[in-house]
């Protein structure tokens, strides 16, 4: 059975699980707490961060990376547009701007607007990435405004990435999304196999249950 390590970016690799009706476990890691004694952990990941995966004798981390694995090894699925599919390219640009652009900028925003202390939670090096992200939002937007989903007509994987740094990004990122973009989103956590997903993440949906009220 693949063992995912961790919540956080690893929502992604769970709802993608749920959507490909992959059996799985959730081995919970709180990083808040410290990973320095966890030692089954840190001999997954010594690098002590999340996602990762173990899945027989193959141990991966990075949350595109193990999607990609995962629709390659257990696939075909829809979720994943094959090369000559004219939706391939957006696919595959969104798939990796959903962290490369968009949640790997907005997390140092989160960093600095919560956990920072006080002085230093309005830096240079925060707005510039908060910059980063608002660039690369407008690429979303307006693909949103084409087409229902990110590669097209139908929701892939590119929607999972995405999704979950739009959910970060508003929830703890202090950004505030369009009518484009939240009405994308509720097409979005609608999948079934993310409402399983967050049944299974229950920390993740404690926090957003929270984060939305406030």
């Amino acid at each position: 059975m693949i063992t995912v390590f961790g919540e956080g970016r690893g929502f992604r690799v769970i709802w993608l699980l749920e959507e490909m009706r992959l059996a799985y476990r959730l081995r919970p890691v709180d990083l808040l707490a410290g990973v320095e004694k966890d030692t089954e952990f840190l001999a997954i990941n010594p690098a002590g961060f999340i996602p990762a995966i173990q899945d027989g004798d193959v141990t991966m981390v990075e949350s595109i990376a193990i999607m990609e694995y995962l629709m390659a090894r257990y696939g075909p699925t829809p979720l994943a547009p094959a090369p000559h599919d004219p939706a391939f390219p957006a696919y595959q640009q969104f798939l990796h701007l959903g962290e490369a652009g968009l949640a790997a900028s907005i997390y140092f925003v989160v960093g600095a607007r919560n956990f920072a202390p006080e002085s230093e939670r309005q830096n240079w090096s925060a707005d510039q990435a908060l910059s980063v992200f608002e660039s690369r939002l407008t690429l979303v937007t307006r693909q949103l405004a084409r087409t229902p989903y990110l590669a097209g007509e139908v929701f892939t994987a590119a929607d999972i990435s995405v999704t979950y740094a739009l959910e970060l990004a508003q929830t703890s990122g202090g950004v505030r999304l369009g009518e484009v973009e939240r009405s994308y989103m509720a097409r979005t956590r609608a999948q079934e196999g993310y409402q399983r997903a967050m049944e299974t993440c229950k920390s993740r949906k404690a926090w957003l249950a929270k984060a939305l009220v406030e």
